[in-house]
């Protein structure tokens, strides 16, 4: 049998595999979708990815399925009960700010068409950056492109959203594309 080769960052745990195999690094094009990585990466703050790859199911039924108009439309009992959910963080700044993001996400669609137009309009010809690094030792933990598009969202108030959380949703997303070059998603055809 084949041994597939992946990025060394996955490991061995099949939950990272999965999601290595499957979604890592593949282009994003629904806002939707976007708004749930914008989730996601917030609360990841701090914490190590897998934590809440094991939760992304907890936290999408905590979070209205990720959609962006009800969880905007949040009140404090929201919070107050999504404290009370053992299945996701409960730390009160990550899940208020999942709502104050979720308002400011919004008016970025209005001014811009949609969130995807907002990130390509940093974007080299407004494509997907795709980088030919040969090892996980090679690739930084942010950019002078996460730079910029988190110095943009911290102007606008976004909050969880710095540098290094940038480019970990940049990468995840597929707006950078981050596969080592030995691995077998980098070689697809």
């Amino acid at each position: 049998m084949k041994n597939i080769i992946r990025c060394e960052w996955c490991g061995d745990d099949p939950v990272y595999i999965k999601y290595h195999d499957k979604e890592w690094g593949r282009l994003v094009k629904t806002d939707k979708k976007l708004f749930e990585f914008l989730t996601l990466e917030a609360a990841q703050a701090g914490l190590s990815w897998i934590t809440i790859l094991k939760r992304r199911a907890n936290y999408a039924k905590a979070f209205s399925g990720f959609d962006v108009k009800k969880v905007a439309a949040y009140t404090n009992k929201d919070v107050q009960k999504l404290m009370a959910y053992e299945g996701i963080i409960r730390n009160r700044l990550k899940i208020e700010s999942a709502i104050s993001n979720a308002k400011l996400f919004i008016q970025v669609q209005k001014e811009f068409g949609s969130f995807r137009k907002y990130i390509e309009s940093f974007l080299p010809n407004g494509l997907p950056v795709v980088n030919n690094w040969k090892s996980l030792s090679q690739i930084p933990a942010r950019t002078p492109l996460s730079d910029a598009i988190s110095a943009d969202m911290k102007k606008r108030e976004f909050k969880f959203f710095g540098s290094v959380i940038c480019y970990a949703f940049l990468q995840a997303t597929g707006y950078v594309d981050d596969h080592t070059t030995n691995c077998f998603v980098k070689n697809r055809a």
